[in-house]
């Protein structure tokens, strides 16, 4: 069964321009290459939520979890949080439909 990594944060102040480079330098194509494929993400203009939730899906839990327990992941969690703040995530079964926390 598919599952589906949802990840969520806020951008540090004063960091939007080095995050969007970081986001399409480094992070897609990182977590793509460790075989997570980015399924969507959304920006949040107003409201009291997080700033960006994004999602990524893999093949299964035990294909997820080497991901997520990897060095490379472990890696790039770290420069991003040179970025962001706030970070949480959450495995669930993929359905395929926009799934949030």
């Amino acid at each position: 069964m598919m599952v589906k990594l949802l990840m969520s944060w806020d951008i540090k102040d004063g960091q939007d321009a080095a995050y969007f480079e970081f986001m399409v330098r480094e992070w897609v194509p990182g977590i793509t290459r460790l075989g997570l494929q980015p399924t969507e993400a959304w920006f949040t203009l107003y409201g009291d939520c997080p700033q960006v939730l994004t999602g990524g899906i893999a093949e299964d839990i035990e294909s997820m979890q080497k991901i997520i327990n990897s060095d490379d992941w472990e890696k790039l969690h770290n420069r991003l949080s040179d970025y962001v703040s706030g970070y949480q995530q959450k495995v669930v079964p993929a359905t395929g439909t926009l799934q949030l926390f």
